[in-house]
């Protein structure tokens, strides 16, 4: 099972914008963009569990005198039968499209690193959006709680999402023009924010908390 936290939906905008300038197609020139990636995005862990490491040096007393004073979080209500229901009937649609979008993304990277081709592409691309399209069926047809409706319509909503960054992205193969996938990514963006939020709340293992 895919892992939302480990799709690159969630690049920033300019980060998107730097992977889509064209590169040169010279072989060496897409090794040392793969390794400045690989590079960036090692030295971005390296920060993190340093800061962490000194964090947790230099405030220990700190964090433990807080937890010992906050109250224990309450635990969730235990789910209902409709509820338990509703959610095991999303599971397989939920891993659909989480599939889909990982490999519609990583699709993009590796085509502006010229490590796949633009037939590759679109055929990637068209089948994300046969998945989403039929994904957005499947939703329709659930009957969720009322507890859950707010959910449920977010979540619809960012299947549409997803379509639309489908449908930008295939643009590009009709006039050619690299920018459609730029404009694509805020769509797909604001579609995997969504789905983070509302899995939160369904599958806690799979969406921890930041």
């Amino acid at each position: 099972m895919a892992r939302s936290k480990a799709t690159f939906s969630g690049l920033s905008r300019d980060t998107a914008r730097a992977l889509f300038i064209k590169l040169p197609p010279s072989p060496r020139w897409r090794r040392r963009v793969t390794a400045v990636l690989l590079g960036i995005a090692l030295l971005t862990c390296l920060g993190i569990v340093a800061f962490a490491l000194v964090r947790e040096m230099t405030i220990p007393s700190q964090s433990a005198t807080a937890a010992r004073s906050q109250p224990p979080a309450p635990p969730r209500p235990p789910l209902t039968r409709a509820e338990e229901a509703y959610i095991q009937a999303l599971w397989p649609i939920h891993g659909e499209v989480e599939r889909s979008t990982m490999r519609m993304s990583l699709g993009e990277i590796f085509y502006k690193i010229q490590d796949l081709s633009r037939a590759e592409l679109q055929t990637r691309v068209d089948e994300a959006l046969a998945t989403y399209r039929r994904a957005e069926r499947r939703l329709l047809a659930l009957q969720p709680p009322l507890s859950l409706q707010r959910a449920h319509d977010e979540y619809l909503a960012a299947v549409r999402l997803f379509q639309k960054s489908a449908i930008e992205a295939l643009r590009m193969f009709d006039d050619g023009s690299d920018d459609h996938l730029l404009a694509a990514h805020p769509l797909s963006l604001e579609g995997s924010n969504r789905i983070r939020e509302v899995g939160a709340k369904f599958w806690p293992e799979e969406f921890p908390p930041n």
